[in-house]
Formats: C-alpha cells, structure tokens, sequence
C-alpha cells in the first residue's frame, strides 16, 4: 500500500504502475483493496491499475478528527485522488458504494468512462438489510464496536445482515480478516464510519442521477439479476438514463462481483475499455 496526502487526511491506495491505460477502482463499506485483487491480477500489468482505500471502514489509518466524512465529501475526496495523482482519461469503476456517481457528474474532466457494479443508486441507500444493519450502528453511540466484535466470527459472515446477500460465495477468510483490522484496532477507523453514516445527505444519490442524464462518457453497467440488495430494476434504470450506457447481466452472483466471479468481471473492464480506445 502507497499513501497519498490529500486536503481532508492521509489515504491509502495501490498503484500496479505501468503505461497502459489508466482504471481506478473504488470499493464499499468496510471494504479494502482486496475487494479487486483477482480483478486487478488479470489487468496488470496490461492496464495501470489503482485501487483507492476509501475512509469507509476498510482502511486503517483513521481521518482527522474534524475531516468531513459524508457521501458527498467522500465523493469529492476520489476526485481529489485523481487529481493529485494526476490521472486522466480514466476508467472509473465503482461496487457496492454509490459515491462514484457523484465523483462522475461532479467531477467529470479526468475521468472519460464509468463502469458501475452493483451498488448503491437512487432512494437505495443505505441499501437493503446489510445497509439498514450499518446505518442503526452508526447512528448508536459506540455502535461500531459490537459491528467490529461480530465479525470477529468468520460464521457470521453469512448472515442476511453482514454479507450473506452480498456475495454468492463466502468471502475468503484473508480477505474477511484485511476488512476488519482497521475497525477493530483503531477506535478513529469506527469514528470514520459512524461519520459517515450520520452526517451523509442520503438523497445524493438521486440527485446524481438527475445529473447522469446529461453524462456523456461512455458507461458500462455490470449488473447480477439475482442480487439481493442492489436491485436489477435500479441498473436497468441506471441505463436509461445514461446516454452512452452498456448494460450487461452478469450470472450466477450477487453484489460483490469482484469475488463472485473475478474473471468475468475482468474480461468485460479489458473490452470495455479497449473499445472505447478505439473509438476515441
């Protein structure tokens, strides 16, 4: 892991380094670079390949204690990366969280294309059982801390309420045990959270859709029919309303495409992105 000083604090971030064209990738709640590592193993080193580690749970080094953590601000923090790092013409992907929608319309000058994997959208957020799960926890005092104590126990991993709608397959227990170690060793990585979680604008979402209406980068949208959390009818809407969107139904999966099905997920983002080179 590289760190990388931005306005608001220290983040951390993955860089395969190379020429090739340039994919960003941003993960969701509690979730941390490993989320794309089989993904990224099958781009790099074609394709430069940098995972950002958002301060949504998964990282480890906690945000000052006055840095603005909402949906928006966090939105804006991806952009900032982009900037600093100075990345353009790049492939923003995004999964489970729905704050790149805001990056994209906010912040449209580096980024050329949008690639959406289940995830937060419109009035879906927080989403489903897992998301009403983290937003009470949130909002308790100290509520973070029997979520970090829980999953401690890689069983409870599969419960409706943690990830068992999440992926298909169980998590791998590595990659259960790199999302936690931030929320259970550090007690700012579980004020980050809760911060989040309280003083996010939940209808941001949908004025980022209001605003992917007039999105003019190509967009391709990966998108499982049997998700439990992110429902179907919200990427076929994401496709209406995007002027360039390319939606594909991805089988045998849920939320977490990354882990369900690595592969496939890879070999669409190498097609995706090698024609829209050829088009441009």
């Amino acid at each position: 892991m590289e760190a990388l000083m931005l306005s608001s604090g220290t983040i951390d971030y993955e860089d395969s380094g190379g020429d090739g064209p340039v994919i960003v990738f941003a993960g969701g709640l509690l979730m941390d670079a490993t989320l794309w590592r089989d993904v990224v193993g099958r781009l790099a080193p074609d394709h430069r390949c940098v995972v950002v580690v958002l301060p949504l749970g998964g990282h480890r080094r906690p945000m000052p204690a006055d840095a603005d953590l909402s949906l928006h601000a966090i939105a804006d923090l991806l952009a900032e990366v982009l900037e600093v790092l100075d990345l353009h013409d790049v492939t923003l992907v995004a999964s489970d969280w729905g704050g790149p929608q805001l990056t994209a319309v906010r912040h449209p000058a580096r980024i050329a294309a949008l690639v959406l994997l289940p995830e937060e959208a419109f009035d879906n957020i927080p989403p489903g059982l897992p998301g009403t799960f983290a937003g009470l926890a949130g909002r308790l005092p100290g509520g973070m801390w029997p979520v970090a104590q829980t999953l401690r126990v890689p069983q409870l991993w599969r419960l409706p309420m943690t990830f068992g709608w999440m992926t298909k397959r169980p998590v791998p227990r590595e990659i259960q045990r790199s999302w936690i170690t931030g929320l259970c060793a550090e007690r700012g990585v579980r004020r980050d959270v809760a911060k989040y979680v309280r003083t996010s604008d939940m209808t941001g979402l949908e004025q980022a859709a209001r605003a992917l209406a007039s999105f003019d980068r190509p967009t391709l949208i990966l998108w499982s029919r049997e998700d439990k959390v992110m429902p179907f009818v919200h990427a076929e809407r994401l496709a209406e309303l995007i002027p360039d969107a390319t939606l594909v139904e991805v089988d045998d999966a849920y939320t977490l495409l990354s882990l369900d099905c690595p592969d496939v997920v890879a070999d669409h983002l190498a097609t995706f992105v090698a024609r829209r080179a050829a088009r441009t």
